[in-house]
Parts: C-alpha cells; structure tokens; sequence
C-alpha cells in the first residue's frame, strides 16, 4: 500500500514565483440526501512554504480524512490566521433539486470565489490562479485556473478548504438537526446511512431533503 502524504505548498509555491494570487477550492455535500452544498475558496497570502510552517504543522489534509475533533481544532486555527483568507458559497437544496448536483458544485465554487474577491483587495482577478479540486474548472470566471484530481490531497490550499467546508456545512447540519430532531441530522449528516432512510420511510421527507435523490424512498 503507498504511503499517504499530507498536502504540500507544492503547487502554490511555482505560482507564487510566477506572480499569481493563488486560490484553492472545494466543495463538500455532493452526495447528501438532504441539506446543502457548500463550498470555499482559501487564498495563503504568502510567497513561501517556510512562512506558512506553523499551518502545515497541524496535519492539514482532506477533510475526511480528519476526525471531527480535528476538524474544529484545524477550523478554528485558518480562521483566525493573518495569512489565511476565505470565502464560501452555498447552494440549497431546491437549487440542487433544480439544476443538478454537478451544477450546484460548481455554482456554489464561483460563488465562494467571489466571496472571497469581494472581501480582499488583493486579489487582483487578472492574477489569480485557482486550483480546483475535482475535474471540471469553474465557468463564468476570468481567472487561470486548474482541476485537480485529488487535489485535496495534494495541494494545501485546497485542503485547507475541503475542512472549512466541511466544519461549516456540518454545522448547518446540526442546526437543522434541532429543527427537524426526528431524522438525526447531527449523526450522518445528511448521507444515506440505514438510519436515515429509515426516518424518511417513517417521516417522509423534510423541507430540507432533496427530493431528486430520494426516489422510492418517501414513496
């Protein structure tokens, strides 16, 4: 079995000396049956890996990859670091149901892109890079940008959103857990565990499900 690295600084650091802003994105709740998809864009504001040292120490690296615990402590960290800068986007379930997942993704990237543009002046948008996990670069931006397979594995900036995303879209979760107590959002977060389908067989489906990718189930 190959041993499993933690993301580098790797791939920000040849678009730094190549004068780019660079930006990593992810998304995270493509495959939920219910709540929404979010997404997150981090820009590392600086020009070597040896600035960012004390962030690399933490064991950053995709976000299913951590505990919960691990998550929250990484989460807490990024937010509060002077070198880090983020934005996010959300799309809802209705959306989800209306465009399709794939879309949603993608809609919810440009979204957490422009969020982050919006509040930092430094990114310059004919400078920017984006690494973009995944296979498909996001439309409707004027940005160079890269799909990365993987790339939440590899690229630390994208890893440092996979876990932001995460850390978010579950505590969105678990407040919809206290609206809607009866579907245990809180444990499976919104996935397709035997639990879940359970309570929607006895429930039916909340507001919040999506109901494209129920079927039969609530039937």
């Amino acid at each position: 079995m190959a041993h499993r690295t933690n993301p580098t600084l790797t791939e920000e650091e040849k678009l730094w000396h190549r004068g780019y802003a660079v930006i990593g994105v992810d998304e995270v709740g493509m495959g939920p049956l219910a709540g929404p998809v979010i997404a997150v864009a981090v820009m590392i504001r600086a020009k070597t890996a040896k600035e960012m040292k004390d962030l690399v120490a933490l064991g950053v690296r995709d976000s299913k990859m951590l505990s919960e615990k691990k998550r929250e402590r990484i989460f807490e960290v990024l937010a509060a670091h002077p070198l880090v800068a983020w934005g996010h986007g959300s799309v809802d379930e209705k959306t989800v149901d209306e465009i399709n997942v794939l879309q949603a993704g993608l809609q919810a990237m440009r979204q957490a892109v422009a969020h982050l543009c919006a509040e930092r002046k430094d990114t310059e948008e004919g400078r920017l890079f984006l690494c973009v996990d995944g296979t498909r670069i996001i439309p409707d931006i004027i940005a160079d940008q890269r799909a990365i397979i993987g790339g939440d594995a590899k690229v630390f900036s994208i890893a440092c959103a996979s876990v932001i995303a995460k850390v978010l879209r579950d505590r969105m979760m678990n407040d919809y857990a206290k609206q809607y107590p009866e579907y245990g959002f809180e444990k499976h977060k919104g996935y397709g565990t035997k639990m879940h389908f359970e309570m929607i067989s006895k429930y039916g489906p909340c507001p919040i499900h999506r109901k494209s990718f129920l079927g039969s189930v609530s039937s």
